[in-house]
C-alpha cells in the first residue's frame, strides 16, 4: 500500500512540474531569439519621465529617469545620459554604458529603461518651510504636534539648469490633508476638493513665475503625506476667449465717460459764468452797502438841520403873529439863504439816491441772474453717500458738497428776501420823488422871499407875509416828519443790507471754490476720458498678449539628461517629498505560525 502511495505521489509531481518545464524552455528559446544578431535599429520618438524624491523641506535626495523609446525597427540604438546605473525595464537584455553613452539592443515597439542620476539638479529650486503658531519649526519637531500650522512652498528657477523647462512648464503641487486632523483649512491661491475623508489642496504655478504658496490650518497631531509635485509642458493651445460682449460693454462705458466729461465741461462753463456774476454782484453789493451806510451816517445831520429850520420858521411865524411894530426883515434874508442851502443839500441827496437806485438795479439784476443760475435740483442723502464712497478725489467731492450746501442756502435766503429787494427800487423812487418835491418847494419859498423883499411894500404886505410864513411853517413841519421817517428807513435798510451783503460775499467765495472744484473735476474726467477712449482696443490687445504669454503650443521638447538626445516627444517631472509621520514605538513581535505551502499540504495528504 505504501508503495502505491509513493508511485502515485511521483506521478502527481511529474504532472504538475511538466508544464512549468515546458513554459521555461519556451521562454528561454524566446530570449535566445532576441539575443540573435541584429542590425541598426530606428526609433520614431523618445519620452523621458524624471522621478525625484525630496526631503520634507524640498531638498533633492534621489533622482532617476525612465526613458521610453518608440522603436520603429528593432536593432541597436544609442542614447545619452550621465547615469550612475542602468536598469532594463523591458526585457533581460543587457545595457552597455561608456561614459554618457548608452548602447541598447531594442525590440520593435516601446522600450523602457531606467537611468539613475547622482548630482543632476532639477530645473526648480523648491523650499518648504513649516510654522507652528507663528514660529518656524523643523518637520521632525512638527510631527504629532497640534496648533495653527502654516506651510509655505516657495518655487523659483534653478539657474544651473536650462531655463527652457522653467519658461515652458507649469507646476502642479498637491497636498492631501486628513480631515480628522486638519480643520479651518485656508489656501487662497489653491483649489480645494474633497477626496473621501481627505481634503485635496492643489496649487498651480504658471511658466516663468516664481511663487510662494501658503496653506494654513488648525491641526491636531500633525502628520502629512508626501507632497506631490508634477511638471508638464504648458503646450496645450489656448483658444482666445470671446470678449465681444465685454468690449461692447466697454464701448458703452467709454461713451458714457465721454458724455460725463462733456457734461462736466458744460458745468464748468456755467459755474464760471455763475462765479463771474457772483463776483460782479459782490462788487456792486459792496458799493450799495457803502452808499447806504454813508447816507445813513449823514441822516442825523440832515435831521438836525431840518429841525433847526423848522424851529426857526415856527419862531419867526410866532414873532410876526404877535408883533404889530415894524419888523426887522433882515432875518428873512437869512431865512431865504437857509432855505436855498437846504434845497441844494436835499437836491444832492436826491441825486445820490438816483445814483444809488441805478447801482442797486444793476446789482439786483446781476444777483437775480446769478441766483437763478444755481441749479434747483436737490442732492439726496444716498447720492451724497455714493459720491463719498466713489473712487473720485474725496477732497474735491468734499468741496463740491460744501459749495452745494452754501449755494442752496444762498438760493433759499434770496427767495425769502426777494420781495424786499423788489420793494427797494419802488421805495427809492418814492423817496427820491418826495425829496425833489421838497427841493422844488424850498426853492420856490426862497425865491418868493427874495422877490418879496425887493418889491413888496412892507406895510401893505405884512399880512400876506404872516400868512405865507404860517403856511410855510405848517408845511415844513410835515416835511420834517417825512424826513425823520425817511432817515429811519434808511437806517433800517443799511442794517439789514449789511447781513445780506455778508451772505453775498459768502456766496461769491463759495462759487469761487465751486469753480476751482469743478475745474479739478473736469481735469479728472478729461484725463479719465482720454485714458479710457481706447479701452476696448486696449482690452483686446492685453488679452492677446496674455494669450501669447501662456500659449506654449509652439514649444519643442528637449532632453533633460543630455542635449545629444534627439526626437524628444515629451519630458515630464514627477516629484514627491517624504512624508512627515509620528514614529511608532516598536511592538514586541509574537511568534507567528508559518503558513504551510502547497507541497507541504500535499504531502500531509499522504
Amino acid at each position: 500500500m505504501r508503495r502505491i502511495r509513493k508511485i502515485l505521489l511521483v506521478f502527481i509531481t511529474f504532472i504538475l512540474v511538466l508544464p512549468s518545464l515546458l513554459v521555461s524552455a519556451e521562454s528561454e528559446d524566446s530570449v535566445q531569439g532576441e539575443k540573435g544578431p541584429q542590425g541598426n535599429g530606428q526609433f520614431s520618438s523618445k519620452e523621458e519621465v524624471v522621478y525625484a524624491k525630496l526631503n520634507a523641506t524640498g531638498e533633492r535626495q534621489e533622482i532617476y529617469v525612465v526613458n521610453i523609446l518608440n522603436m520603429k525597427e528593432a536593432g541597436k540604438i544609442v542614447d545619452y545620459g550621465p547615469y550612475t546605473s542602468l536598469k532594463n525595464l523591458t526585457n533581460l537584455s543587457p545595457l552597455e554604458q561608456t561614459g554618457n553613452k548608452v548602447e541598447i539592443n531594442a525590440p520593435e515597439g516601446k522600450f523602457y529603461y531606467q537611468g539613475n542620476l547622482n548630482e543632476q539638479p532639477l530645473p526648480w529650486d523648491i523650499s518648504i518651510t513649516y510654522l507652528l503658531d507663528g514660529k518656524e519649526v523643523s518637520p521632525t519637531e512638527l510631527a504629532g504636534k497640534g496648533g495653527h500650522v502654516e506651510i509655505r512652498i516657495a518655487t523659483s528657477a534653478n539657474d544651473a539648469v536650462d531655463r527652457v523647462f522653467f519658461e515652458n512648464y507649469l507646476l502642479q503641487i498637491s497636498l492631501s490633508l486628513n480631515l480628522d486632523n486638519y480643520h479651518n483649512i485656508e489656501a487662497p491661491e489653491a483649489t480645494l476638493a474633497n477626496a473621501g475623508k481627505n481634503k485635496q489642496v492643489s496649487f498651480t504655478v504658471m511658466p516663468e513665475k516664481e511663487e510662494e504658496l501658503v496653506l494654513e490650518a488648525d491641526v491636531e497631531e500633525f502628520e502629512l503625506d508626501g507632497i506631490d509635485i508634477s511638471a508638464v509642458p504648458s503646450s496645450m493651445p489656448i483658444d482666445s476667449p470671446n470678449i465681444e460682449e465685454m468690449t461692447g460693454e466697454m464701448e458703452m462705458l467709454t461713451d458714457a465717460i465721454d458724455e460725463i466729461n462733456n457734461g462736466v465741461g458744460k458745468l464748468e462753463n456755467g459755474v464760471s459764468e455763475l462765479n463771474s456774476g457772483a463776483t460782479s454782484l459782490r462788487g456792486g453789493s459792496a458799493q450799495y452797502r457803502d452808499g447806504i451806510a454813508a447816507i445813513n451816517a449823514s441822516s442825523s445831520e440832515l435831521v438836525n438841520g431840518s429841525k433847526q429850520i423848522k424851529q426857526a420858521l415856527e419862531k419867526t411865524n410866532a414873532s410876526l403873529a404877535n408883533s404889530s411894530e415894524e419888523i426887522d426883515l433882515s432875518g428873512l434874508q437869512k431865512l431865504g439863504d437857509g432855505l436855498g442851502k437846504m434845497a441844494k443839500g436835499l437836491k444832492g441827496t436826491a441825486d445820490g439816491l438816483g445814483t444809488l437806485k441805478d447801482k442797486f438795479a444793476t446789482a439786483y439784476s446781476t444777483l437775480d441772474k446769478a441766483i437763478g443760475a444755481i441749479p434747483a435740483y436737490e442732492l439726496s442723502k444716498e447720492q451724497a453717500e455714493q459720491l463719498q464712497k466713489s473712487n473720485a478725489d474725496q477732497e474735491v467731492i468734499g468741496k463740491l458738497l460744501e459749495t452745494y450746501k452754501t449755494a442752496r442756502t444762498a438760493k433759499e435766503t434770496y427767495a425769502k428776501v426777494q420781495v424786499g429787494f423788489d420793494a427797494v427800487g419802488t421805495t427809492l423812487d418814492g423817496v427820491n420823488g418826495s425829496l425833489l418835491g421838497m427841493v422844488k418847494n424850498l426853492e420856490g419859498m426862497a425865491s418868493e422871499l427874495a422877490t418879496a423883499q425887493e418889491d413888496m411894500d412892507v406895510a401893505e404886505s405884512l399880512t400876506k407875509l404872516k400868512e405865507g410864513l404860517g403856511q410855510l411853517a405848517s408845511q415844513y413841519g410835515t416835511f420834517h416828519s417825512g424826513l425823520v421817517e425817511y432817515t429811519g428807513g434808511v437806517s433800517q435798510l443799511s442794517s439789514n443790507y449789511a447781513e445780506l451783503d455778508h451772505g453775498i460775499a459768502s456766496l461769491s467765495q463759495g462759487t469761487g471754490e465751486l469753480e476751482n472744484g469743478v475745474n479739478e473735476l473736469h481735469n479728472g474726467t478729461a484725463e479719465l476720458d482720454e485714458s479710457t477712449s481706447n479701452l476696448p482696443e486696449q482690452m483686446k490687445k492685453e488679452v492677446n498678449q496674455m494669450m501669447e504669454e501662456y500659449d506654449k503650443s509652439d514649444f519643442k521638447a528637449v532632453s533633460f539628461v543630455s542635449p545629444k538626445n534627439v526626437k524628444i516627444n515629451s519630458v515630464q517631472f514627477v516629484l514627491k517629498t517624504e512624508s512627515i509621520k509620528v514614529e511608532e514605538k516598536e511592538k514586541t513581535k509574537e511568534p507567528v505560525e508559518e503558513e504551510k505551502g502547497f507541497w507541504a499540504r500535499l504531502l500531509d495528504l499522504f
